[in-house]
């Protein structure tokens, strides 16, 4: 096939294939490659030595030299983009062929289309659902399952609007290599959809728009914006055709908000509040800190507790003071064939949409197209025929960086069943993921990579810290984790056999000396 001079393809090129890995797309990757790649190693660095400060002692606060950013009352985002100024249910998934026609059909206003945490990167996963997203918009998509169930489109006006989520700035995409490097998964990602689909959605009066996920910095998002600004020029469409929501996911984000929107406020939609992947960034920022950033059970830290209700409250506030739109987290349940396992986890989720509607966000996140309707019943009770409510600027909010730090102050113990959760969860996650499946339905709720980071990394900070479990009295120590491991596998479909890669990847990663950043680092190293 036709690439570019100095890149070069490992992975195999399946038949349909160079319908996204285009000549045109290809020199995008190489150019953002040669322009951007050097910058995107030294904030990995950035990130890494951040921690070691926080070792150290040192803390996180908001940023002195950015002062006169938060300070300026004069500087908005873009005007919400075509497609995209009625946010209030948005439905999340993977890129296979099945969820990308369920999706976009499940009258939801937009679709999170995942090539990052509810996918794998697989090259066939992340060429496929590059292919699938192209024919989603030619309208060339349909699929017939085992059952002779057939899935087809709806018409054009009744779809989810498209939003891709590229891999995370640290995910190398390792069957790329641009001068004889590694190229970086996001702009792979990115640069195979703005060059291909990205296009057609132009052409359907829509722009190619993302969410960007983990990043730590706002100059982190001055490189996305950088790499917006050179695919634009490149492709000749104007400036600001792109759009990106970026995903407040991470500790240190939470106290650059502003300025991570004031850096793509030409090509800024937003800001979206998430949950474990929040948790999991405090226990690794803070995890050699001991008590004072210790979290409870997983499924006790709701969205509720002190720093986490700090967190949300700044976001709705950020973003509205600046013309952005607040979207929040994930109802991750799926409906059951258990009536009062339905009944009980529809209040909850009813709970949750009404508090985020009621403090402001402009819409929410369903994984599942039966919680569609119920996301956006709730939201349609507050915004009424308003496409959001963004005019709402929530003055009376004043966060500290002190609230933002009080993780002491969430209730809740640290147990065996919460022990015993975060070691099944995380075993079976990653056994479907090596094997190619990103979104992974466990215990009635659609995981992602995001659980398992938050379990594996809620087992090493309690091994690591010698913590006694508040309803055995047992302490977690290597030993006991061996014995959970081998009995939560036992009580799995199939044999022990079957999970032993996915069992010897989550001990690599939870229960280690060395903290790893992130766990799909050393599972991708397993994958071919």
């Amino acid at each position: 096939m036709d690439t570019p001079d100095g890149l070069t393809i490992t992975g195999d090129i399946a038949p349909r294939a160079q319908e996204v890995l285009t000549p045109q797309a290809l020199a995008l990757v190489a150019a953002l490659h040669r322009a951007l790649d050097d910058r995107r190693l030294e904030l990995l660095e950035a990130r890494r030595r951040r921690v070691e400060d926080l070792a150290a002692g040192g803390t996180l606060d908001f940023l002195p030299e950015t002062r006169h950013i938060r300070e300026d009352p004069t500087w908005r985002v873009a005007p919400p983009a075509p497609g995209i100024e009625d946010r209030r249910c948005e439905i999340t998934g993977p890129t296979d062929r099945k969820m990308t026609i369920n999706a976009l059909n499940s009258g939801a206003k937009a679709w999170l289309a995942d090539h990052e945490d509810a996918n794998t990167p697989q090259w066939s996963a992340v060429v496929g659902g590059q292919l699938n997203l192209l024919d989603a918009i030619n309208r060339t998509i349909d699929f017939t399952g085992d059952n002779g169930k057939h899935y087809a489109l709806k018409p054009d006006e009744e779809l989810a609007t498209i939003i891709v989520r590229p891999r995370g700035w640290h995910l190398p995409e390792k069957h790329i290599q641009v001068d004889g490097r590694p190229v970086s998964g996001s702009l792979v990602d990115f640069a195979l959809y703005v060059a291909t689909a990205g296009l057609r959605q132009i052409e359907k009066g829509q722009g190619p728009y993302f969410y960007l996920p983990k990043m730590e910095s706002y100059l982190e998002a001055r490189l996305w914006n950088d790499a917006f600004v050179l695919a634009q020029d490149f492709l000749g469409i104007p400036q600001g055709t792109i759009r990106a929501t970026v995903l407040i996911e991470t500790y240190p984000a939470a106290f650059e908000m502003e300025e991570i929107l004031y850096e793509l406020r030409e090509h800024s939609s937003g800001l979206n509040a998430g949950r474990w992947d929040f948790m999991f960034s405090v226990i690794k920022s803070f995890r050699t800190r001991g008590t004072e950033f210790m979290l409870p059970d997983r499924n006790a830290v709701t969205m509720t507790v002190p720093f986490m209700r700090a967190y949300t409250e700044l976001l709705v506030k950020t973003c509205h003071t600046r013309g952005a739109h607040a979207i929040g987290g994930m109802a991750a349940f799926i409906p059951s064939r258990d009536e009062a396992v339905n009944e009980a986890a529809f209040a909850k989720v009813r709970d949750d949409k009404t508090r985020e509607a009621n403090d402001g966000f402009d819409g929410s996140w369903v994984a599942h197209p039966g919680m569609v309707e119920l996301c956006k019943e709730v939201f349609t009770s507050v915004l009424g025929d308003k496409p959001n409510q963004i005019d709402r600027t929530r003055d009376e909010v004043q966060v500290t960086a002190a609230q933002l730090l009080d993780v002491a102050g969430t209730p809740g113990d640290v147990t065996e069943a919460g022990l015993r959760n975060n070691v099944s969860v995380g075993i079976q996650y990653l056994k479907a993921w090596l094997g190619g499946l990103g979104a992974v339905a466990i215990f009635n709720l659609m995981e992602d990579a995001a659980t398992a980071e938050i379990s594996r990394s809620q087992v090493w900070q309690w091994l690591h810290n010698d913590v006694t479990l508040a309803d055995t009295g047992r302490q977690v120590t290597r030993e006991l984790i061996d014995q959970i491991v081998e009995e939560e596998i036992a009580k799995l479909p199939g044999d022990a056999a079957d999970y032993e890669e996915a069992k010897q990847t989550f001990l690599e990663v939870a229960v280690a000396d060395d903290y790893a950043d992130f766990l799909t680092l050393p599972a991708y190293a397993r994958m071919p």
